[in-house]
């Protein structure tokens, strides 16, 4: 096809997020022309905690920008299990976790992918995707700037989804059908401008109890994240009033006590946070025809996975991958790459209950099975055994699903 002048296939990618940059990046690299839309006025300059683990960092590499994006990890770096009274005791660190994880800031991610966007790709803010048409040959798609309301149609041959688990392209797209399944709980999140009063930088806390927790995540050269997780009976309750009166009365009626009091009057201080409900997506297919769901417009793994940043890049990467190695087949294409992803997803998918019980015991029997689990991995021989364990739980995090 040729579009304006320019002769070579055209991608619409909906979404500045991690998945949407990566997958633009990739299709540059292979050939494509992308045009990259975003709802908001610019991009996000913000982020929260969030670990990259093998599978995003193999990608990450090939895609040229894993230098760019770094790694914050705290060598000495400890967790401490308290309760509300301030009393510690020592915690899993994310450390310990097999393959180590780089720890970051969502920011640091998409500002490694961004900086290495060429310069020829075309980036649009406030603007969305109004209608989608699709025919054997392309997709029309109609685009509104949100600032204006002005309206233009243009011809693409493939369009990306990548706009976040309340997709605007999965409605256009897959209809009306619901596909986000929630999980009854809540997270608000934010960074901190400095350490925890009474722990040092390289010092995390975890206040789990049932049905609700809030961690404290360090960084070797940043004031560390914080995360308020915690069950809901009802999510639009939840929204109706303030995030951190939200998030007050999910930790009350006890009384907080000094260390709990502190991090929710710093969240409530903070000048940019994170306050959602969790789903996942579940889809019986990612792509339909010339349009493409990718990262949590697909699958949507939820912060307790930690697999959201790496299965966006790895699945913007792969995607560029099959796209250059079928030509001109796109149908091929998706389904290779489909085909790829989704088992790598699907065991994700199915991990993510158990990752919920390790950040937040939904109840108080979780709440013991989940400290006699500490105990255990702390006792000499039984610690070494369980490590043994989770190594082959992790390697699914490891995984180089994008290599070639």
């Amino acid at each position: 096809m040729t579009h304006n002048g320019r002769t070579g296939r055209r991608a619409l990618v909906v979404g500045l997020g991690i998945a949407g940059i990566a997958t633009a990046l990739r299709l540059r690299q292979v050939g494509w022309e992308p045009v990259l839309v975003e709802r908001a006025a610019g991009r996000r300059s913000g982020g929260y905690f969030i670990m990259l683990f093998g599978t995003g960092v193999a990608s990450a590499r090939r895609l040229g920008v894993l230098d760019a994006i770094g790694d914050r990890s705290a060598a000495n770096l400890t967790m401490h299990e308290v309760d509300r009274a301030g009393r510690r005791r020592p915690g899993m660190s994310p450390a310990a976790l097999p393959g180590r994880p780089r720890q970051l800031l969502r920011g640091d991610i998409e500002q490694g992918l961004f900086a290495a966007l060429p310069d020829d790709v075309e980036i649009r803010y406030r603007t969305v995707p109004d209608a989608i048409v699709q025919d054997d040959a392309g997709v029309d798609v109609t685009l509104r700037d949100t600032a204006t309301g002005a309206a233009v149609t243009e011809r693409f041959d493939l369009v990306v989804g990548a706009d976040g688990m309340r997709s605007t392209v999965r409605a256009l797209a897959f209809g009306p059908q619901e596909y986000l399944h929630p999980l009854n709980y809540m997270i608000a999140a934010t960074v901190l401008d400095e350490p925890v009063e009474g722990f040092a930088r390289h010092e995390g806390l975890v206040l789990a109890e049932p049905g609700r927790s809030v961690w404290t995540f360090p960084f070797a050269d940043h004031a560390p994240g914080l995360l308020f997780s915690y069950r809901t009976a009802d999510i639009d309750a939840e929204f109706a009033r303030p995030p951190v009166a939200s998030v007050r009365a999910a930790f009350g009626p006890e009384p907080a006590g000094p260390l709990l009091e502190s991090l929710l009057r710093r969240f409530e201080q903070a000048p940019e946070f994170l306050f959602d409900s969790v789903h996942q997506v579940r889809m019986p297919r990612w792509h339909r025809g010339r349009v493409v769901l990718m990262g949590d417009a697909a699958w949507c793994l939820t912060l307790y996975s930690g697999m959201g940043a790496s299965s966006g890049i790895a699945g913007g990467e792969l995607l560029g991958t099959m796209l250059q190695r079928h030509g001109d087949d796109l149908p091929a294409a998706l389904d290779a790459w489909e085909a790829r992803m989704r088992p790598f997803i699907g065991h994700q998918q199915d991990t993510i209950l158990s990752m919920r019980r390790l950040f937040t015991p939904d109840d108080r029997r979780e709440q013991l099975l989940r400290t006699g689990m500490l105990r255990l991995m702390r006792a000499p021989g039984i610690g070494r055994a369980m490590s043994k364990i989770m190594a082959k739980d992790m390697q699914a995090k490891n995984l180089d699903v994008a290599a070639a």
